[in-house]
């Protein structure tokens, strides 16, 4: 399990840009923003354990090594994107049934 070393805060700019901070740890967070409580059910555990502040939604893993968290605005614009965005997945073909099988027969009765 990678350590995850940098704290990553995204907010939107007055200009409607993403914002992006990043904080060597998350001591240097509590300096702007308030501890209401401590991750305790994230699949990563590696993010066990790491604080949760008001006002922000994480922690939530970005690659390996970096905790993220975003105000709720920019959590749900881009949730918003990523479901809306197409999937570039190619179809599947059909596979016939292999031919040894045999077709089970119901009967009539029902």
């Amino acid at each position: 399990m990678a350590t995850k070393n940098t704290v990553r805060v995204v907010t939107r700019g007055t200009d409607g840009s993403l914002r992006i901070r990043d904080y060597p740890t998350t001591e240097s967070l509590l300096e702007t923003h308030t501890q209401i409580g401590i991750d305790d059910c994230s699949t990563d555990l590696a993010l066990r354990g790491m604080p949760v502040f008001r006002g922000l939604i994480g922690p939530m893993p970005d690659g390996k090594t970096v905790i993220r968290y975003e105000t709720p605005e920019v959590f749900e614009s881009l949730t918003k994107e990523w479901s809306s965005a197409k999937a570039n997945r190619k179809p599947r073909r059909r596979t016939q049934p292999p031919a040894d099988r045999e077709q089970i027969q119901m009967p009539s009765e029902f």
